[in-house]
């Protein structure tokens, strides 16, 4: 079963160098590192889940070695570099892009020591960084009436930037799990069809508040689009539920996995 949903690449990309211009952070869970520089005119923005692969170095490493081929050709000359000069890569959504000041937002989800985690709450402004865009894997047809968003806080920046660029006339639902309810959001505007189910989970196993929520939820009628992104058992458990139980076809879901719970990332 893929876990890779459909992609839409931006028309050119390039490996582009940043900077760290500004860190905050939103919740016991979530820090907003800023990245900016002159290199990010060469950034397309496409919105909803545009999502970028984050070079940073590691620690102990005095500068950020990024690489040179502008094609995915670039994974085998990472690999190929010794480690004590490797960077670290990792896949985030950018949270929101302002290409006038040349900066955009990446929204980290702090899970214990992880490398990534690690960097950002270290971050300083004047830090090197560096992305390579993916594109976007949110692509709904344009007669679905109605849509369904879920996630975890994996895919929490993913689902708010969707929701940021969200017609006034979408309907449907968006279920977010997090970790705790000092993690929820008071202050979002979504369309007047939306409905937002914040989800804590309070010591659970990860995506299991989310994916019962999902199943108990009402069904709506006509066709519809779902955007399923987490940990691996949410995003195929929401999927095989709506498969299976609800009759939706396959192709009107896309679902990413983005962790697998006790599996660290590569590299």
């Amino acid at each position: 079963m893929s876990l890779l949903p459909k992609t839409r690449m931006p028309r050119t990309r390039r490996m582009i160098n940043l900077e760290v211009r500004a860190t905050e952070r939103l919740s016991p869970t979530f820090l907003t590192v800023t990245l900016g520089g002159p290199e990010l005119a060469h950034l397309e923005p496409m919105g909803h889940d545009q999502t970028v692969r984050l070079f940073f170095p590691r620690a102990g490493q005095e500068r950020l070695r990024m690489p040179r081929r502008d094609s995915e050709a670039w994974m085998a000359e990472v690999l190929l570099m010794p480690k004590a000069s490797r960077p670290w890569v990792r896949n985030y959504t950018i949270r929101r892009i302002r290409p006038r000041l040349g900066e955009l937002d990446i929204e980290f989800a702090l899970h214990g020591d992880s490398p990534a985690s690690a960097w950002a709450r270290g971050a300083r402004p004047g830090d090197p960084a560096g992305v390579f865009d993916m594109g976007i894997t949110y692509l709904p047809p344009e007669d679905a009436a109605w849509q369904l968003l879920v996630g975890d806080e994996s895919a929490l920046p993913a689902i708010l930037a969707i929701l940021d660029g969200a017609p006034a006339s979408l309907t449907g639902d968006v279920f977010l799990e997090v970790p705790g309810k000092a993690d929820f959001r008071t202050d979002l505007a979504v369309p007047e069809g939306v409905t937002v189910h914040w989800l804590a989970r309070d010591g659970a196993a990860p995506g299991a508040a989310a994916l019962d929520a999902v199943r108990r939820a009402e069904p709506r009628p006509g066709r519809g689009y779902v955007w399923a992104a987490g940990e691996s058992r949410l995003a195929t458990g929401v999927r095989r539920h709506l498969v299976r139980d609800r009759a939706v076809p396959k192709s009107d879901i896309a679902f990413h996995g983005y962790w697998r719970q006790g599996r660290p990332s590569p590299g």
